[in-house]
């Protein structure tokens, strides 16, 4: 496909994971807030995103990061298209081999594409059921996709439930001038993730084709007891209360993956 000119396409992909644990006393709860902002610093998100960024061929220009009191932390990401920089430098090369009684020319580049991460880990104490969630939004534009990146972000997280977001903006120009809505084939979000990987969870599309947004929704199928226990030893529950745990905490990923209240009226 050749364009005319830079490619003005705006790519986003939102990016929400959730992790939900069973902690059972106020202490375990405050404990498990702690476990996860040590876990998921601005620190460890920031090196998360370096490697996104260099899997989806971008540069970093700026980077800001904080932890917040009492919990939780953000990381924001300036980056620009490697391939855009290339042929700026390459454009400025060329004018620099032309004689010196040509004219200075003054090359720019608009950096708009950005990647953020936040983190929100809570509780409720009457439930015992403490969930932990993070947002990632990837803006790009030009050529820079953020789909492939997709198996790192859902292998780099604890993910129970995951929501994704995918929505092409604007427009672009062959060198006829015929306008394009979307530089590359797109039928659903799960097409960029690895068959072993949905092959773990349930998964249900909700697509506007028309406007170029695509939603999918994931949920895991399987869950053994033994990973969502937080300081506690399922050896030392009794059927009916690890029965009593698993039912809960299907309940939580339940509402959190259809997003409303189906138990709790």
């Amino acid at each position: 496909m050749r364009l005319y000119g830079f490619n003005n396409l705006t790519k986003s992909l939102s990016f929400n994971i959730y992790d939900v644990c069973y902690a059972k006393t106020n202490r375990d709860q405050l404990e498990y807030i702690a476990y996860i902002d040590s876990q998921y610093s601005s620190d460890r998100l920031t090196n998360i995103l370096y490697k996104l960024t260099d899997m989806i061929g971008a540069h970093v220009l700026n980077v800001s990061k904080q932890d917040y009191e009492p919990q939780g932390a953000s990381v924001a990401f300036l980056i620009s298209d490697k391939s855009i920089e290339r042929e700026v430098a390459a454009a400025k090369a060329e004018e620099e081999k032309k004689s010196n009684d040509t004219p200075e020319i003054i090359l720019g580049h608009l950096d708009k594409s950005h990647i953020t991460v936040h983190t929100y880990p809570e509780f409720h104490p009457e439930t015992s059921i403490a969930t932990f969630r993070v947002d990632i939004d990837i803006e790009t534009c030009g050529h820079i996709s953020p789909l492939h990146t997709l198996d790192y972000l859902i292998g780099s997280f604890d993910s129970d439930i995951i929501t994704m977001d995918y929505r092409v903006r604007g427009f672009t120009r062959d060198v006829k001038g015929r306008k394009l809505f979307l530089d590359h084939e797109m039928a659903s979000i799960q097409d960029y993730i690895d068959e072993a990987t949905l092959d773990i969870y349930n998964a249900q599309d909700i697509n506007v084709y028309q406007a170029n947004m695509f939603h999918t929704r994931l949920m895991i199928k399987e869950l053994d007891l033994s990973n969502y226990l937080f300081n506690t030893n399922a050896y030392d529950l009794t059927p009916d209360e690890r029965g009593v745990i698993l039912e809960n905490l299907r309940k939580e990923m339940i509402e959190i993956y259809s997003g409303k209240n189906v138990f709790h009226k």
